[in-house]
């Protein structure tokens, strides 16, 4: 009978992969989180980058964030032109981190599409997470009509010059790029 203490190479091997895949998923997604941290408070400017024919009302746009961090995760206001409905939030969950898009009014009241989004579905990077569609947002999304974005994948990079924000499905690309080199003033709340 051959047991793994028999085998030390294969024994060390298996060590190895149990003491560093929980290290792994933490130390990638906490320095992501911390990456994202480090521009609280402050506002950028962005542009669209992405082609794609469905978005070319917004490639006019001007478009800025603003990372606002509170202890219960970080939301960053993501303007279009004079729309300031849309935020996206990121919270740490037990098994990774996820995205959430909030979508008000102009009154304040949420809009019928609203908190969809998504958990990490693996450890992903640092610079580079991404969140495939939840359970939650597929009901919504059918429920609302928008059958075509149950199979959406955002993904967000963070890198020291750039912030993108993309989402990706069969036939859709959307991809906007904010420059972390130029601060703009912090837009007014409410957002």
């Amino acid at each position: 009978m051959t047991n793994i203490f028999s085998k030390p190479l294969l024994f060390l091997s298996s060590l190895a992969l149990l003491a560093c895949t929980p290290n792994q998923i933490i130390s990638a997604q906490d320095q992501f989180i911390t990456n994202l941290k480090a521009h609280c408070g402050k506002a950028y400017a962005g542009k669209l980058v992405s082609q794609d024919a469905a978005d070319a009302d917004m490639a006019s746009e001007n478009m800025t964030m603003y990372v606002d961090c509170t202890d219960g995760g970080l939301r960053i206001p993501f303007t279009v032109g004079d729309n300031r409905s849309r935020t996206w939030i990121f919270t740490k969950t037990e098994t990774g981190l996820r995205l959430k898009h909030q979508h008000n009014h102009k009154d304040g009241t949420a809009d019928a599409v609203s908190m969809y989004g998504g958990d990490t579905a693996d450890i992903g990077t640092a610079t580079r997470q991404e969140f495939p569609v939840d359970d939650f947002s597929k009901e919504l999304f059918l429920k609302e009509g928008l059958d075509v974005s149950v199979t959406n994948v955002w993904a967000v990079e963070i890198t020291p010059k750039i912030y993108a924000y993309e989402l990706r499905r069969e036939n859709r690309f959307f991809r906007v790029e904010f420059d972390l080199s130029k601060e703009i003033p912090t837009p007014p709340k409410p957002w």
